[in-house]
């Protein structure tokens, strides 16, 4: 599989712990969870959905969070910053 291929996995369906909200997303490649996408309280104003790459997949990229008006926009952003690897 192509190593830029990226998915968006809801959290409750991604995590066994229950540690999530219904806004909470995994962002897996090749199987693997490699960051994740989430709507937080605490974001710039009109930026509320936050992207992170997971710890251990980060090395190199840059930048490796930030903040984005939607999903959508998270999304691109997340595979920008992956890219860039």
């Amino acid at each position: 599989m192509d190593k830029d291929y990226l998915v968006l996995k809801r959290a409750s369906t991604s995590r066994s712990s229950g540690e999530w909200n219904e806004d909470d997303y995994d962002v897996l490649a090749d199987g693997a969870v490699v960051g994740r996408i989430m709507k937080v309280h605490a974001a710039p104003v009109g930026s509320p959905w936050m992207w992170m790459l997971g710890f251990g997949h980060h090395e190199d990229r840059t930048p490796t969070h930030g903040y984005a008006a939607t999903r959508e926009a998270a999304m691109a952003a997340f595979a920008k910053g992956w890219r860039r690897g």
